[in-house]
Formats: structure tokens, sequence, C-alpha cells
């Protein structure tokens, strides 16, 4: 199974919020890149939901995708701050998931913590220049996170 990580400003949504709703519509995803790693995600995969911009950034949690990815309708509605104004309904390149609630950690992993793993230093996260909101994390990758909970 693919393992993703996938980051939210905490004002935005944060993992409490999701725990909260349960299941939502992950949006606004705007680089391409990150886009088409959303594409690539199965119903079922799990993902770190990490914690941006924000006093501590780290990852918070996990969940699940739960809906294959369609269109972002975020795209298409002008008073959102991801409103994209070349977007169309028959054309728009923007793709969203609906993902849900898995765990909440106890204390968010900092960022500072996973940069100094060196069972982590291949993991795109913790490298220089490395900014995407969405990327794919491996199996080996993954469990090393999951025993610094």
């Amino acid at each position: 199974m693919p393992y993703w990580l996938m980051k939210s400003e905490p004002d935005e949504l944060s993992i409490h919020d999701l725990q909260r709703l349960e299941q939502t519509r992950w949006d606004g995803v705007r680089n391409y890149q990150a886009r088409n790693f959303l594409r690539s995600m199965q119903p079922g995969d799990l993902f770190f939901f990490y914690h941006s911009s924000c006093p501590e950034p780290g990852i918070a949690g996990i969940g699940r995708i739960t809906v294959l990815h369609y269109p972002d309708p975020a795209a298409l509605e002008p008073k959102s701050h991801y409103f994209d104004s070349k977007a169309s309904a028959t054309k728009n390149p923007w793709s969203a998931v609906d993902v849900a609630f898995v765990e909440a950690f106890k204390c968010v992993i900092p960022l500072a913590q996973l940069k100094a793993q060196s069972t982590l230093m291949e993991l795109p996260l913790v490298q220089k220049g490395s900014r995407l909101s969405v990327m794919p994390v491996s199996a080996e990758h993954w469990n090393a996170i999951l025993a610094l909970r």
C-alpha cells in the first residue's frame, strides 16, 4: 500500500479539525507535481497529516484517503482563496480527494526531530528545497516515523 504525507496549515485544517469532522475534502493543492501525487492516491491509502506554516511544524497524526480524486470544486468558487480564474466546470486542472481521520499523535513530531533521524535522510520532506504539500512516503520511512511517536 502506498503511503503519503500531506501538509495543511492548522488554522486552515488541523488533525483535530479532521478528528472532529471525521471526514472532509482535501482541496487547494495548486502545484502540478503535488496534484499528480494526489491523483495517484487510492481509497484506503494512509497519509501522515503534517502541520505546516505554524509555530511547531511537524507530523500531527494519520489520515486515510476515502474517495478517489475528483475535480477540485474550490477552484471554481470565487470566494475561495483556492479559486483559479482559468479553471472551468469543463476544464479544471486541479484535483481534490476525501480524507478521514485515523489517529492524532499525543505530540506533534517536529520537523527538526525528523531532520535529525539518519533513517529519514532520503525522505523528501527533510531535503533542502522540498516544499511540496503532497508527497509519497516509502514503507521504510513510514515505519521509521511511526517509531518516533
